[in-house]
């Protein structure tokens, strides 16, 4: 199976998949907020008259030169999700585990679903990513974590590669000695990691794009090099290049064309995918 990115209805696309062939899932999939998630792109001329004071006193004028979003809403989410998730259990191979990537919002309903179709049994973690950037409300404790749900296909027998993640700094390293302090240490079930900042080369524009460690932390500890990751909400495609990265084969899907057009970008020179519902020349590359 080569490298394959679809534009589609990922339902559709799952159904195609053969059983049992799929190694790693991660799913980052809309939160259900109830707005439009969108990006506005700018970029900035020099102009006497803009709106923008930059150094030197120079006057710069902000320019809109694209906008990138979905709708956030579902009658009834979880109606929405079982079908796939369910189909996402039987293409998972007997070792094969589901990353499911989620918010404060419903992730408890989503737990509950998963436990119906994974087994409670086969409930291995709840991953906290815990970070530290936008507004804070004055009103309630400011929400600052997503909620990763990781289900094994089966608990007797699963991929964990704990010598492959990749280690932390200790907190108070002092306290634990040198040597320690050289290794690090294993990451808990709480990951602290920045969002993808706003001036980084990582950075697409696209609404929603996790963070590339988040990605190569998960492939690294829940597949191995050659296996197949496969992520059907695949927005920016971000799990597509962390198994570039790391060694891995993966199917992405997505059924908006502005994430298309993203990874069409992204992936831009990369040989051996295999493009399927869209052609990637129409992303200007």
């Amino acid at each position: 199976m080569q490298n394959t990115i679809v534009l589609g209805d990922n339902l559709e696309v799952l159904k195609s998949i053969p059983s049992g062939s799929v190694d790693l899932i991660y799913v980052d999939p809309p939160f259900n907020t109830g707005k439009v998630q969108a990006r506005t792109q700018i970029r900035t001329e020099q102009d006497e008259t803009g709106n923008r004071t930059g150094f030197g006193g120079k006057r710069y004028a902000t320019i809109k030169v694209g906008k990138k979003g979905y709708l956030d809403l579902f009658d009834d989410y979880l109606a929405f999700l079982e079908p796939r998730l369910a189909e996402a259990h039987r293409t998972l191979a007997p070792h094969g585990s589901l990353y499911f990537h989620i918010d404060y919002r419903e992730v408890h309903y989503c737990k509950v679903l998963l436990d119906a179709i994974f087994g409670r049994e086969n409930f291995l973690n709840e991953i906290i990513w815990a970070y530290d950037y936008g507004a804070r409300s004055r009103k309630k404790w400011p929400p600052k974590h997503d909620n990763i749900l990781w289900y094994a296909r089966d608990y007797s027998h699963y991929t964990y590669n704990v010598d492959a993640i990749e280690r932390i700094p200790y907190m108070a390293p002092g306290l634990v000695g040198p040597e320690k302090a050289a290794r690090g240490k294993l990451p808990t079930d709480t990951w602290w990691h920045t969002i993808v900042p706003t001036n980084s080369r990582e950075k697409t524009g696209y609404p929603t794009q996790k963070p590339l460690g988040i990605l190569r932390r998960i492939i690294q500890a829940s597949s191995n090099p050659g296996e197949v990751v496969m992520d059907f909400f695949a927005g920016s495609g971000t799990t597509g290049v962390a198994c570039l990265e790391l060694g891995r084969r993966f199917i992405l899907v997505d059924n908006n064309p502005q994430a298309l057009q993203v990874m069409a970008r992204r992936f831009a020179g990369t040989p051996g995918i295999e493009w399927i519902g869209y052609d990637p020349t129409h992303a200007g590359v």
